[in-house]
């Protein structure tokens, strides 16, 4: 079952879930394969394919990942960073909006290791050193199979979060999740849980013009 979200509505109301994320309640598997059905239908580079997808649901390899992740940013991200960042922010609102992100991403990352699934969009070969190009291609193909998993998701009243702060450890995580890190690249690390309600809203951005260029800069 889902919500029957329009295409706009799930566009618009697919938020980065932190607070939100039911920790307590299962995925069910067949839920997580709709998603991952719908992910593969994504467009991908040359029609090449090379994605992969791991997800778990078992508790010891979510908690042992959830750890790495929650060491990770609990210690790149203290007293003194939150402090700094914010007063380069020259925009009360705005401020006010970071300030309050982080101290989710603060919530996410103490309950990380809770997580009913994870969610890992992979690549085929590592991209070190790769040119620009060839990277752009890549990294475009996943991360658009990626997000259709995360609107799939939406609609079935699941909760999501791109992240990459694990990528500091990628090495342990491939070793509890078996994948062969020296042909496979990971791209992200997305918690995946039931959503506390669903009712869910488009977020606050700046202004349209200052960011859209019609025929030209």
């Amino acid at each position: 079952m889902t919500l029957a979200l329009s295409v706009d509505e799930a566009l618009a109301t697919t938020r980065a879930v932190r607070r939100r994320l039911d920790f307590d309640r299962p995925v069910n598997e067949a839920l997580l394969r709709e998603c991952l059905e719908l992910a593969l239908q994504a467009p991908t580079g040359s029609l090449r394919q090379d994605w992969h997808f791991v997800v778990s649901t078992d508790p010891e390899q979510c908690r042992a990942v959830g750890t790495i992740y929650q060491e990770v940013w609990l210690g790149r991200i203290d007293d003194n960073y939150l402090a700094k960042a914010a007063a380069a922010e020259t925009d009360p609102a705005a401020r006010v909006d970071w300030l309050r992100m982080m101290d989710s991403a603060r919530y996410l990352a103490e309950n990380f290791p809770r997580t009913s699934a994870i969610f890992v969009p992979c690549i085929e070969g590592r991209l070190d050193g790769a040119p620009a190009g060839l990277q752009a291609l890549r990294w475009g193909s996943v991360i658009q199979a990626a997000w259709s998993f995360c609107l799939a998701a939406r609609n079935r009243g699941l909760g999501t979060c791109w992240t990459t702060v694990h990528l500091a450890r990628e090495q342990e995580v491939a070793e509890i999740l078996g994948i062969p890190y020296d042909d496979v690249q990971q791209v992200a690390l997305l918690p995946v849980a039931h959503t506390i309600g669903t009712d869910f809203k488009p977020g606050r951005r700046k202004p349209f013009d200052d960011f859209v260029h019609m025929n030209g800069w």
